[in-house]
């Protein structure tokens, strides 16, 4: 079926259908939207090349376009579009009723059947007096994330300076994040480069002794690789 003759059988076997707002997008790409007569004001939607967008209850009748405008002229992947489409709509003056919650979805475009392997991001706010900022934080540090499992993969392989590559651009991305910090203070020990590490282990222990506790077990894994002196001046700091 067509997302149109979808969302026609839809709003007409529900019961409240004019009260209720209904958009699909279809494998070809093709949009179709409902927007019920009894919508609360402001209330519409925007049909565009492979999306859609729909708002109702809102401050202003210039939502929707704002967000559609938004979406199409940010270059990036498809969950920061995303977030830049609902930061506009936030700027439009968004829901009448004010603000507080967010959520973000982005799956893979060929299902598994895996809800772990098929869902890329899964991100939600509940409850903030800020949703649209703090979902753009957690998708920052969803992204820091990344870089830190790629720099793990990178470990596991032996290749250091990718490793290096990798969770200094977590580090940039999430400068106040202690793991990411660790994680580069050890790659950069294991690289030969303990003077640069121990600045960076320094603050981490001065911050948490836990760290400290962690860099003791991590050489019997063979995950810190120096000798005794070096793995003292660790423990000096």
């Amino acid at each position: 079926m067509t997302a149109q003759e979808v969302v026609e059988l839809l709003i007409s076997t529900g019961e409240g259908s004019e009260m209720r707002q209904l958009a699909i997008v279809d494998s070809k790409g093709d949009s179709y939207v409902f927007t019920g007569s009894k919508c609360i004001s402001e209330a519409g939607h925007f049909v565009g090349n492979g999306y859609s967008v729909q708002a109702n209850m809102m401050l202003n009748n210039t939502v929707w376009s704002a967000m559609s405008e938004a979406f199409e002229n940010t270059k990036a992947p498809l969950a920061e579009r995303l977030v830049e489409a609902l930061e506009a709509a936030q700027n439009e003056g968004g829901d009448i009723r004010g603000k507080q919650s967010a959520c973000l979805l982005v799956v893979k475009g060929n299902a598994t059947g895996n809800l772990w392997e098929d869902r890329l991001i899964d991100l939600r706010v509940e409850d903030h007096s800020d949703p649209v900022t703090e979902i753009k934080r957690l998708l920052n540090v969803y992204r820091a994330y990344e870089h830190m499992n790629k720099g793990d993969l990178a470990v596991e392989k032996n290749d250091m300076k990718l490793a290096m590559d990798e969770y200094n651009a977590a580090m940039k991305m999430f400068p106040e994040n202690l793991e990411m910090k660790y994680w580069t203070a050890v790659t950069l020990a294991n690289t030969g480069q303990i003077e640069k590490s121990l600045p960076m282990f320094n603050e981490i222990f001065s911050q948490d002794a836990n760290w400290k506790e962690l860099t003791r077990r991590l050489p019997a894994v063979g995950l810190l690789n120096v000798d005794d002196n070096n793995l003292k001046l660790i423990f000096e700091h």
